[in-house]
């Protein structure tokens, strides 16, 4: 995947998440991890943490189910 220097920094300004630690979640989720569900949970504490914003229950639950039955849009990067 290869994804733009435009879009990291439109994170970044967002979110004040740098595009390394964007880099290492990504990394945790290469592969089969994206339908691991603790691996997603871990990965959503993470950016909680990272971003300083919390996510309740049910929207991690929410998340979880939309990226395991592949319900996430194509077109992420025009929701930044």
């Amino acid at each position: 995947m290869n994804i733009s220097d435009s879009f990291f920094n439109k994170v970044e300004r967002k979110t004040n998440v740098k595009k390394e630690s964007i880099l290492s979640l990504a990394k945790k989720l290469q592969g089969n991890n994206m339908k691991n569900e603790k691996n997603l949970r871990e990965v959503i504490k993470e950016l909680s943490s990272l971003t300083g914003k919390s996510v309740s229950k049910e929207q991690e639950d929410k998340i979880i189910n939309t990226v395991i039955n592949d319900k996430v849009p194509d077109n992420i990067d025009k929701m930044i």
